[in-house]
C-alpha cells in the first residue's frame, strides 16, 4: 500500500468512526477514559522500556539535542501525571448536546445554542509522548475522532500509549478507529494528510518552527495553530523583590524545554541596579547563561550582550535574554515587537500597572505575580491541554474539551412563521 492510499484510509476509518464517537452519552465516554487509565497503569514497565529505547535512539543520533531529552522521557512521575490527567478530565462537566441560553424572542421562537465536537481532528506533534494521551483523552471526551501523527523520535513510547488506548475502546466494544496513531514514520505522511480536507476537519501542530511553517504552507485545512512561546517577565519598579527573584527564576528554570518557559526577561530600569545582580547569581546557581541589553552588561559586566536574533529566540534552553526598559511602556513595546502571543507576566505591587498590562498586552495568557509555568491546561483547570493556541479565532491559549467543539444555533418554535 502506497503512502496516499496508507493515509486516506486512516481518514475514511476516522470519519466513519466519528458517528458514533460523536453520539456517545458522558458515562460511555468517561468508562473509556477509567479503562485507559488502568491500561496505563497496568503497562508501566512496558511503556518505560519503549521510552528507554527511544531516549537512547535520540541520544545515538546526529540531530540529538540535550535538551530534547526531558521532552521525550518518560517515568512513573510522567505516567502519573498523565493518570492525573485523565482524571481531571473525567470530572469535566461534559459540553456536547447541551443547549445553553434558550431565550424566547419576540416572535414566539426559542434560541439557544448547543455544544458538537469539531468532527475529525490532525494531531501532528514532535517529542512528547504524553501529547499521545493528552490528546486521546480529551477527543474521548469531546466526542472527536482523532489522527495522531507523532514523531519518530517517540515511535516506540507511542505505539504502546496507543495500544492502551485502543485497548481501553475494544473494552467498551467502541470502534477503536476513534483514536488512530500512524505507525509510518515516513516523512511524506504530514503532507499528504494535510491535503485530506474531505475526511478532517482541524489540523492541530504541536512542536518547533520548522513543523509550524510547513503546516501553516501546506495545510489545506484549518489549522489551530500554537507559534513559538517566547514568554516574557517584567519586573515593575514596584515589584516585591523577593516574589519578583522566585517568580523568574521558576518561569526560565522548572523546566527549560516547555513553551512556557520565560525567555526573556525585561527589568524597569529604576529598580535594575538592585535587581539584576541577585537574578543573576539565582541563574548562576542554575547554570543559566545571560545575554543582556547594553544597560544590563553595564550593571552585570560578565554577561555577554544580547543581539537582534536573541529578542526573537525562543531558546528552550539555559539561555536568558535579559533587557532594561523604561517602565511599564518600554516593556509593553517591547513585548509588542518581540513576544509570540503564548504567556507574559508582570511583577509588582502596584495594582494599576497592574491593570494596564494585563489590558495592553495582547496574548493569549497574561499574568499578574505568578511564575509563566502556570499556562498550562492543567493548571487552567482544562484537565490536560490538546495544545495552546496563539490564534485568534476559535480557541485561544491552553485548548481543552471546550476548546476542540464548536457551537450550533437551536431553534424551537410551536408551528411558528415568519
Amino acid at each position: 500500500m502506497n503512502i496516499k492510499e496508507y493515509v486516506r484510509k486512516i481518514c475514511i476509518n476516522a470519519k466513519e468512526s466519528k458517528k458514533q464517537i460523536a453520539c456517545l452519552n458522558e458515562k460511555t465516554k468517561n468508562l473509556i477514559l477509567e479503562d485507559v487509565i488502568e491500561e496505563l497503569d497496568n503497562n508501566r514497565e512496558n511503556i518505560i522500556s519503549a521510552n528507554n529505547t527511544d531516549v537512547e535512539n535520540l541520544k545515538s543520533s546526529k540531530n540529538f539535542v540535550s535538551s530534547f531529552v526531558d521532552r521525550l522521557l518518560i517515568d512513573d512521575n510522567r505516567i502519573d501525571s498523565m493518570i492525573e490527567s485523565i482524571k481531571e478530565i473525567i470530572l469535566i462537566k461534559d459540553p456536547v448536546g447541551e443547549i445553553k441560553n434558550l431565550c424566547e424572542m419576540p416572535s414566539g421562537i426559542k434560541v439557544g445554542k448547543m455544544a458538537m465536537p469539531l468532527g475529525v481532528i490532525a494531531m501532528i506533534y514532535e517529542s512528547r509522548p504524553n501529547v499521545t494521551v493528552d490528546a486521546s483523552a480529551l477527543s474521548i471526551k469531546s466526542g472527536n475522532a482523532i489522527i495522531l501523527r507523532g514523531g519518530s523520535e517517540s515511535i516506540n513510547t507511542n505505539l504502546i500509549l496507543a495500544t492502551c488506548i485502543e485497548n481501553a475502546f475494544l473494552k467498551n466494544k467502541i470502534d477503536k478507529n476513534a483514536v488512530q496513531l500512524i505507525e509510518n514514520i515516513d516523512r511524506n505522511i504530514v503532507n499528504e494528510l494535510l491535503i485530506q480536507n474531505d475526511y478532517i476537519d482541524i489540523v492541530i501542530p504541536r512542536g518547533g518552527k520548522n513543523l509550524i511553517k510547513l503546516v501553516d504552507e501546506l495545510s489545506t485545512i484549518p489549522v489551530l495553530r500554537h507559534l513559538d512561546g517566547i514568554c516574557h517577565v517584567f519586573v515593575d519598579k514596584d515589584a516585591d523583590i523577593n516574589k519578583a527573584l522566585e517568580i523568574s527564576v521558576n518561569s526560565k528554570t522548572q523546566r527549560t524545554g516547555v513553551c512556557n518557559a520565560m525567555e526573556t526577561l525585561l527589568v524597569d530600569k529604576n529598580i535594575a541596579e538592585k535587581f539584576l545582580p541577585e537574578i543573576e547569581k539565582r541563574m548562576l546557581f542554575d547554570d543559566v547563561e545571560i545575554r543582556g541589553c547594553e544597560s544590563t552588561q553595564n550593571i552585570l559586566n560578565s554577561v555577554k550582550i544580547a543581539s537582534e536574533e536573541d529578542w526573537h529566540t525562543e531558546y528552550l534552553d539555559l539561555i536568558l535574554s535579559v533587557r532594561v526598559v523604561d517602565g511599564i511602556s518600554g516593556a509593553i513595546e517591547h513585548i509588542t515587537k518581540y513576544g509570540s502571543g503564548h504567556t507574559d507576566v508582570i511583577v509588582t505591587e502596584n495594582d494599576d500597572t497592574a491593570k494596564k498590562f494585563l489590558r495592553n498586552v495582547d496574548s493569549s495568557s497574561v499574568m499578574h505575580n505568578a511564575s509563566s509555568r502556570f499556562a498550562d491546561g492543567y493548571e487552567y483547570g482544562l484537565g490536560a491541554e490538546i495544545g495552546i493556541s496563539t490564534n485568534k479565532l476559535h480557541a485561544r491559549g491552553p485548548v481543552g474539551i471546550e476548546g476542540l467543539t464548536n457551537q450550533k444555533f437551536i431553534v424551537i418554535g410551536n408551528g411558528n412563521i415568519r
